[in-house]
């Protein structure tokens, strides 16, 4: 397995897959190791895929700092991967909360981005929620299926501020278009994958400027893409529209019958749009 060193010494650690241009792919969790993204639905057969295992997960060595873990100091580990590559300019995916990381990047590297794709991203970084009528809403989208009452009960439980480890089991099938077998196998694939200690680390105090980081964004000329799952109730498409409005030069697609995983609810449709846009 390919590996670099950070600027603080840590060994940090990435899988490579296809051939091509690079494009840099940050997984989300946050800080959970990359593996649950496969290679994208096929994605590597149109640019080579570096996917990367962040500090304190899969082949990155835990660092002696645990404040570095912190979302925007993780910046600097990406900067760390650029230079490792020889890359005057870098083409970055980023998934869910991985987006946080990509978009802070991108704030103060503004000159080092090629294109930016932001996968059914995580909104924290810009000050964006979700409210507790939008995720009901479109969980009601999902009526129909056999598991529906069940999910949104424990939906009802969570936004009430009354979850158990139980009511975020329940709503498990509510981060996937379809909840079949596939994707059952891929969601328990990812248990143990995730550093909560680092986890909790990335969003401490001092992480997050959304001010800054949406004043910064609002000068980034770079073609973004912004890509949203038509049912995902992680990242509604109503707010990811509204993190697309931030950018100068964004353009916004919502895939059908997706959830946060699009690659895994139509693969071909997937690749379709992001092997267009990076190019």
């Amino acid at each position: 397995m390919p590996a670099f060193s950070a600027h603080d010494g840590t060994d940090l650690a990435y899988h490579v897959f296809g051939e091509g241009a690079p494009v840099i792919c940050l997984p989300g969790g946050p800080m959970q190791d990359s593996v649950y993204l496969g290679e994208l639905g096929g994605l590597s057969a149109h640019r080579q895929l570096i996917m990367v295992d962040p500090r304190g997960t899969g082949g990155s060595a835990i660092p002696q700092d645990v404040a570095s873990y912190r979302c925007d100091r993780l910046v600097d580990d990406v900067e760390a991967l650029r230079e490792h590559l020889g890359l005057d300019r870098l083409d970055l995916l980023a998934h869910s909360a991985g987006a946080n990381l990509a978009v802070l990047y991108a704030a103060r590297h503004p000159e080092r981005v090629g294109r930016l794709a932001l996968i059914t991203p995580s909104t924290v970084a810009v000050g964006l929620a979700a409210t507790g009528e939008t995720r009901f809403e479109l969980a009601r989208l999902r009526k129909g299926e056999p598991w529906f009452e069940t999910a949104f009960a424990a939906l009802e439980k969570i936004v009430a501020g009354k979850a158990t480890d139980d009511s975020w089991k329940a709503i498990d099938p509510l981060f996937h278009g379809r909840w079949d077998a596939a994707a059952q196998v891929h969601h328990a694939a990812q248990d143990g994958h995730r550093n909560k200690e680092a986890a909790a680390a990335s969003g401490a105090e001092g992480a997050f400027d959304p001010e800054a980081t949406r004043a910064a964004l609002a000068a980034f000329d770079a073609p973004v893409l912004l890509l949203a799952g038509e049912v995902d109730l992680n990242t509604p498409p109503s707010v990811a529209a509204e993190f697309a409005e931030l950018f100068p030069n964004a353009e916004f697609v919502v895939q059908p019958e997706a959830g946060h995983f699009p690659w895994l609810d139509d693969a071909d449709r997937f690749v379709a749009t992001v092997a267009t846009f990076l190019g």
